[in-house]
């Protein structure tokens, strides 16, 4: 079995009993073939919850802090983390999006599902923040359809994203499928690049029912 199966069979039903998710739209998701599932990032467990609601593996980026400890611990998180379908790639320094676009990229070429978090960072208030238009060059480069989703109520349990969470409900919701194969061929064009991850962002909002900021988070942050 791969280490997602165990991980899965293993930590799936504590993570289930502790945080009872309620999924809606999992039918949404395609059960083949590549798929972008582009959502809100409130706090760290949601890149442990998603994957685990969703029937097919899920990939995406992580800190390669993640997996570059040392002694037994440092190997333990490098087993789960990577277990989970978590990629890591260097992201700090001015290459740092472009190895995350291109890591991306391949996953979807090799036909899997990529999640990413188009804010880039997460939500510092619980409101949803512009998008960056990652999300846009990767459906424009592979073709590969949009699912948007929504956490719900995982800020609740993990407030700030640091410390153990606590028990309790949340909602993981998948909406349709977007695609955008009118656009083929401009993923240099800026105007289309903004377009498309505005039309993204505005579905995740729809499904999150949070309040929109028309600013990056980082910026937010750095205020």
């Amino acid at each position: 079995m791969s280490r997602l199966t165990v991980i899965k069979a293993v930590l799936g039903p504590i993570l289930r009993l502790m945080f009872r998710p309620q999924v809606e739209g999992i039918e949404n998701i395609p059960g083949t073939g590549p798929v972008i599932l582009a959502g809100n990032h409130l706090t760290f467990i949601d890149s442990m919850i998603m994957p685990i609601c969703c029937d097919r593996p899920v990939f995406y980026i992580g800190k390669d802090e993640y997996v570059t400890g040392k002694g037994l611990k440092g190997r333990l998180m490098a087993w789960f983390f990577t277990g989970c379908g978590m990629i890591p790639v260097d992201r700090d320094g001015g290459r740092g999006g472009v190895a995350a676009l291109m890591t991306g990229r391949r996953v979807l070429e090799e036909g899997q599902a990529f999640a990413i978090y188009p804010e880039g960072t997460r939500s510092p208030d619980g409101r949803l923040y512009r998008g960056r238009t990652g999300i846009a060059r990767l459906t424009l480069m592979t073709g590969a359809p949009v699912v948007p989703f929504a956490m719900i109520g995982t800020d609740k349990l993990q407030p700030g994203g640091a410390g153990l969470p606590r028990p309790g409900k949340v909602t993981v919701r998948f909406g349709e499928p977007m695609e955008f194969s009118r656009y083929e061929g401009m993923d240099r064009d800026r105007y289309v690049l903004r377009a498309v991850t505005d039309s993204v962002m505005a579905e995740v909002m729809r499904l999150s029912g949070q309040e929109y900021v028309d600013m990056y988070a980082t910026k937010a942050k750095a205020a």
